[in-house]
């Protein structure tokens, strides 16, 4: 690939942590990726982009889910084992703490893999051509 054609198909690409938490295009930049907090739309309300053939994460989110867990249960333990706080002060912290860092992971997740489906289809069919 050229110089030109791979700065043309990136050009004006936002950052995946942008993107996840915005939910921008790949192609025009708007929000419509996402449908709902974590579940990726069918298209581009905007430019018609087919998110559903360049979304290919579905398969692995659950091990993702499991991995961050993992992590929350022993920061979870941690803290009860070294401050021993109430029970009713460790519900009111941690359910919204782990909402919010597994819809977080899933966007971003998601995220990358639906860019690096949309950058690999559109630099090949700039090969192609």
């Amino acid at each position: 690939m050229t110089e030109s054609a791979s700065s043309e198909t990136t050009k004006g690409l936002p950052g995946l942590t942008q993107a996840a938490l915005f939910g921008l295009c790949p192609r025009c930049g708007e929000r419509t990726v996402f449908a709902a907090p974590a579940q990726v739309a069918d298209a581009c309300a905007s430019c018609g982009l087919d998110f559903g053939e360049l979304e290919g994460g579905g398969r692995f989110v659950g091990l993702l889910t499991m991995i961050v867990a993992l992590l929350l249960i022993g920061m979870a333990w941690w803290i009860e084992e070294s401050f021993r706080p109430p029970l009713i002060l460790q519900m009111i912290v941690w359910l919204p703490v782990n909402v919010g860092i597994v819809i977080g992971s899933l966007r971003l997740f998601k995220i990358i893999f639906l860019y690096a489906r949309y950058e690999r289809r559109y630099s090949d069919s700039d090969n192609a051509s």
